[in-house]
């Protein structure tokens, strides 16, 4: 089909990420930013060629010189302009969680029903090597899953600093998808029922009306049991802002992965704190999993013929961190809907 033609929606820290490896990549362009603010705009644009748009149906006027966009907007703010852009028959990579609720999801997925667009949804940590080579080994082994233990945890700084739309959120709808996602990924497992229990009492002192920690366990398809346990208010003098640690046991072996402990530290006088790795190789490309997450769908919009996480994911997750937030204001298991 030529080169992909791409626009981002959302001027954020992720939005920043696909436009570099957009604008990086050889075989595809980058033709536009939507974004209201319009110094983040012009920030994201850098080149004179690259348009800017207010709003998505500003962006949409651009009509035949679009192929794809992304949507980086915060994860309630998802569903306005993924519809709009797959009516317009465009391809999308949207930021996890695909909605924030099973309706909203699949008003998306009719979206793209009606227009032909392909969703794909997200969960970076697909294209992390650490979990590629544990499902590899899984894989290989043909051991049958008994567990999996996720510990997904942030520093205050995310919902106090980063993220202004913190108490419009979760932490089981910002990071659990995250170990949802993976741990179905490793398991070719679905989550069929969960119980969840809560603590509120930090973020909601500081003017945060939100949950500070959320544990939830599974049952899953296979008869195998998974826990997630996430928070973000970890203090902000640990050495990095976020914690990752996954543990998978099976009949015959069992693996720990730390995500955030494959670098190393550095200390200075005042803190410790994690040396990862660079944001861009010594070429100056981005690298990481979202950078390689974003080539393959601008790859997949340009006709590779690839296997990302898609719409029918998206909607399992959505529905999944549905179930556990009724089940904390329930205080009793729910079932998830298949």
């Amino acid at each position: 089909m030529g080169t992909p033609r791409i626009a981002i929606i959302g001027g954020g820290l992720r939005g920043r990420i696909f436009a570099e490896t957009t604008r990086d990549h050889p075989g595809a362009e980058l033709v536009a930013i939507c974004e209201p603010n319009p110094t983040r705009a012009a920030q994201l644009a850098t080149d004179p060629d690259v348009a800017t748009a207010a709003s998505i149906d500003e962006l949409l006027e651009r009509g035949s010189e679009l192929d794809a966009v992304v949507v980086a907007t915060p994860d309630f703010a998802h569903e306005q302009p993924a519809v709009a852009a797959l009516e317009a028959g465009l391809d999308l990579l949207v930021e996890k969680p695909l909605a924030t609720t099973s309706e909203e999801a699949q008003r998306i997925i009719a979206a793209a029903e009606r227009g032909g667009g392909r969703i794909v949804v997200g969960f970076e940590n697909r294209w992390n090597p650490l979990f590629q080579a544990a499902r590899h080994q899984i894989q290989e082994s043909g051991h049958a899953l008994l567990s999996q233990r996720a510990l997904l945890q942030d520093t205050l700084f995310v919902p106090t600093q980063m993220l202004s739309w913190a108490a419009l959120s979760s932490p089981a709808w910002f990071l659990m998808p995250h170990s949802l996602d993976m741990a179905t990924w490793l398991s070719g497992a679905e989550p069929v029922e969960v119980f969840a229990r809560g603590v509120k009492r930090l973020l909601p002192s500081l003017g945060v009306d939100t949950y500070d920690r959320i544990s939830a366990s599974f049952a899953m398809s296979d008869g195998s049991l998974l826990d997630l346990d996430s928070g973000w208010v970890q203090p902000l003098g640990k050495s990095s802002v976020f914690e990752f640690r996954f543990e998978v046991e099976t009949e015959g072996d069992s693996f720990t992965l730390d995500i955030d402990d494959t670098g190393g530290r550095h200390a200075t006088a005042e803190r410790t704190s994690t040396l990862g790795a660079l944001p861009h190789d010594h070429r100056g490309r981005p690298q990481g999993a979202p950078p390689a997450m974003m080539r393959d769908f601008l790859d997949l919009v340009a006709g590779a013929d690839l296997d990302l996480p898609g719409a029918d994911q998206g909607l399992l997750i959505t529905r999944a961190i549905e179930a556990i937030h009724r089940s904390l204001e329930t205080g009793s298991p729910e079932q998830i809907t298949p």
